[in-house]
């Protein structure tokens, strides 16, 4: 039994269109989806119409021809869940350029809404029905009359009321993970950033801070969250900012002042790690983990997403570092089918995980409309698929964790 094309018309309504085989998409090739490839739609996703694309299937003669102006279908994905393919799709010369999100095929299965995409990690801490709740807004006032004047809470009120930031929205239900925002500047120009765009581009989701806190701001912040949140753990680098080892000297000061007052929980940096100086002068002060954003371990492809003015090489530096220090490491991956599956990639990534020594791989799907992205990216080989690339990685180096979330860790 094969599955079955999805389309939209012009009102956004989804259809099925029986006789028309769903296909998938691995970079630019296209292929029939497998039962094998396919999940159903889980809880907390979203289906959508790709304006100005025409959706692609197969279908024998004696199909029904698709209706007029019929649009892609997508799936958005919740966290904890990694997407395989890509929508199947041809594109019209008038098509709008597609909003960040990460755009997953999806197809009917059996008479079922399906996705092509891997379960990789438990989600539970993160599943919508625990954000955006009736109490949010009293649990913001409380907090801010706890840290009155504070602009990292003001902000961090800003991006759970109004950009429904979940890491930001931890901070007031005092539990688990919650960012700090600490840097307005960037030593990167990411082709999928999320807080800064070209204004003839996409918009970004969320708006950067513009100011910069201080180190006493910072440490306020972050002892209020690890004296209280069970499994606490505080975060530099959050989508409302830019690099944060670029603010190191704060960052710095105010760790020490952490630790100073409390040992509870965990201090951790999500950072490009091009900045080594920055890095290490963090890790000194008392880091314990560091989650480094990379889309490929070779340099060429490295730099065309991330255009930055820093090497790859900076970033394995600033990994080697850390890891000597014994702060736990890992990868915020990339990941677009197409890309980091092709077998040249697959090589640069095994050397990479063996030469460094990182723990963990933590999978994020590229929010990025595919075409643009595939058109900057350097050209490459064939791709093997996202599934046969993560048995590999497993394969090939048993310790490495791959998952989706910052793993909270054991007390030292």
């Amino acid at each position: 039994m094969s599955a079955t094309l999805l389309y939209a018309d012009s009102r956004g309504e989804i259809y099925d269109a029986p006789g028309w085989q769903a296909l998938g998409r691995s970079g630019t090739e296209m292929a029939p989806l497998q039962a094998v490839d396919l999940i159903p739609l889980p809880e907390g996703a979203e289906l959508m119409l790709l304006p100005g694309r025409d959706p692609v299937g197969i279908a024998p003669g004696k199909a029904a021809r698709l209706p007029a102006g019929a649009q892609a279908v997508a799936a958005m994905l919740p966290v904890g869940y990694t997407r395989t393919h890509l929508p199947a799709y041809r594109r019209r010369p008038e098509a709008p350029l597609l909003p960040l999100y990460g755009y997953t095929a999806a197809a009917l299965y059996k008479d079922q809404v399906c996705v092509a995409a891997l379960k990789t990690a438990d989600n539970e801490k993160w599943h919508p029905y625990r954000y955006n709740t009736p109490d949010l807004r009293r649990k913001v006032a409380r907090v801010k009359k706890d840290l009155p004047g504070n602009s990292i809470v003001e902000q961090l009120a800003r991006c759970s009321l109004t950009w429904h930031c979940c890491t930001a929205q931890n901070l007031f239900y005092q539990r688990w993970e919650a960012g700090i925002p600490v840097s307005p500047t960037c030593n990167a120009h990411c082709l999928g950033c999320i807080s800064l765009q070209p204004a003839e581009c996409c918009p970004a989701p969320q708006s950067r801070i513009t100011v910069a806190p201080n180190a006493a701001e910072i440490a306020a912040v972050a002892c209020y969250h690890l004296d209280r949140a069970p499994e606490g753990i505080v975060s530099f680098g959050q989508g409302c900012e830019g690099e944060p080892s670029l603010a190191a000297k704060a960052v710095t000061v105010a760790i020490r002042d952490v630790r100073a007052r409390t040992r509870r929980g965990q201090i951790n940096i999500n950072t490009n790690a091009g900045y080594t100086d920055g890095i290490r002068e963090i890790v000194d002060a008392g880091l314990d983990s560091m989650r480094v954003s990379m889309i490929s371990a070779r340099p060429d492809v490295h730099q065309a997403y991330y255009r930055g003015n820093y090497s790859l090489e900076q970033v394995r530096d600033s990994i080697r570092y850390a890891r000597q220090k014994k702060v736990h490491v890992s990868i915020n991956m990339l990941l677009f089918p197409g890309l980091n599956d092709r077998r040249e990639e697959q090589e640069a990534w095994l050397e990479w995980i063996r030469e460094t020594g990182v723990d963990m791989i933590q999978l994020r799907n590229l929010n990025y409309d595919p075409d643009e992205f595939v058109a900057a990216m350097p050209a490459g080989g064939s791709a093997g698929g996202v599934s046969a690339f993560l048995q590999q990685l497993q394969s090939a180096v048993p310790e490495l964790v791959l998952g989706n979330f910052t793993q909270y860790l054991p007390q030292k």
